[in-house]
């Protein structure tokens, strides 16, 4: 087993990074990206609805939520693409489940198979490294998971080369318990991961050992944000600047399921997620990588049209981000109508399978064939990203 160890200054050539950030809860599309220009919006959303005086207006029909003036000027730098309408058919209102179809890359059949999973095996095929795919957050999201492939999940950077100093029965004790923490035992799934996790242990630990250097060389002028993902950016960084040969980054970003209080909870969630963006991405840029990365926003569902009085319930028909300096900015899709007579059931419907996105990522960044991936052949969005050019 080798891995790469050097720093990103002598890395002699750049390769693609791709981090996925997901927005757990199922954000609230309409609010996100406004459609101010359209009474509807406004007939819809009596409550909680954005003020066209308000809005961060990208052109006469649309505007950015408030808090993401960040992401705004990402935006006119023409490094944000923004997929709107993005969905997959008979859509399902279901947390669980339908994270489950963004993460496999399968609405019909249920699958043990993360999408990403197979990204880090066609990335990796011979396992040369332990640490090709890492995520952030509280436990290993389902995207990731391969049997066979490994992939290692990280709360705290600072804190993670803890687990070296305990026995390597204490250490892999330590590692099923991290497990049951995110797998419930009740679920199919959780003694297949188990499993994964005693095939995998020792990579496990000998990842435990690199990622716990990444901190020691890493200096920057950025000051990141003391909230949970602004800290999992900065560790993503650390991470990435380290040269550890990491491809693929996840990090997740809770609390989007405003049935209340929602404006007021979307106002502090993108204002945490649009300062950390913008921080991540200058903090690359004064290390020369920012060329090297792009980060693709999701979450599984958007609301219903109408609000609740206080927030919006479970919908569809939501949208996605890309944001990068090698993506080519700019509105992809159809905003979806939010006529009555077009709406699923009080829902936007959606106009760009979010498969088609997968593949665009995979064809034109990784340089991957998409179709084995994410399971079809999907129509791509021609012309969003650029090649790395090294």
């Amino acid at each position: 087993m080798t891995t790469q160890t050097n720093g990103h200054n002598s890395q002699s050539t750049k390769q693609p990074i791709f981090i996925v950030l997901q927005l757990s809860g199922g954000n609230d599309f309409m609010n996100t990206v406004v459609p101010y220009s359209d009474p509807l919006y406004y007939d819809f959303r009596q409550t909680v609805g954005v003020g066209e005086d308000e809005v961060l207006h990208i052109d006469d029909r649309l505007g950015f939520h408030p808090a993401m003036a960040e992401v705004k000027s990402l935006y006119d730098s023409g490094n944000v693409a923004i997929i709107q309408g993005i969905g997959y058919p008979d859509p399902d209102r279901s947390h669980f489940r339908s994270m489950d179809i963004w993460h496999t890359a399968e609405p019909h059949d249920f699958t043990s198979e993360g999408w990403l999973g197979r990204v880090i095996r066609e990335l990796d095929p011979e396992k040369q490294n332990v640490v090709t795919g890492v995520s952030f957050g509280s436990g290993l999201p389902r995207a990731m998971y391969l049997s066979g492939t490994p992939a290692i999940s990280v709360t705290e950077l600072e804190s993670y080369g803890l687990l070296t100093s305990l026995s390597g029965a204490r250490q892999r004790h330590a590692l099923n318990a991290f497990t049951r923490m995110y797998v419930p035992e009740e679920f199919e799934e959780a003694q297949m991961v188990m499993q994964h996790i005693g095939r995998t242990g020792l990579d496990s630990l000998a990842a435990v050992d690199l990622l716990k250097s990444a901190p020691e060389g890493y200096t920057s002028s950025i000051e990141y944000a003391s909230d949970p993902l602004a800290q999992s950016l900065k560790g993503i960084a650390q991470v990435h600047l380290a040269g550890l040969g990491t491809r693929i980054f996840y990090a997740q970003h809770g609390g989007y399921d405003v049935h209340g209080n929602q404006v007021q909870t979307q106002k502090k969630l993108w204002g945490q997620v649009s300062r950390a963006v913008q921080d991540f991405f200058a903090d690359l840029k004064e290390h020369d990588a920012a060329d090297e990365v792009v980060m693709m926003v999701f979450s599984e569902f958007g609301r219903r049209v109408r609000d609740n009085g206080n927030g919006t319930d479970h919908g569809s028909g939501g949208g996605a981000f890309l944001i990068g300096e090698n993506v080519t900015g700019g509105l992809y899709g159809e905003y979806p109508s939010l006529k009555p007579a077009d709406q699923v059931s009080g829902d936007m419907g959606y106009n760009n399978d979010f498969r088609g996105l997968y593949s665009t990522v995979l064809d034109d960044w990784l340089g991957l064939h998409p179709d084995p991936i994410v399971n079809g052949h999907f129509e791509q969005f021609d012309g969003m990203l650029q090649p790395l050019h090294s």
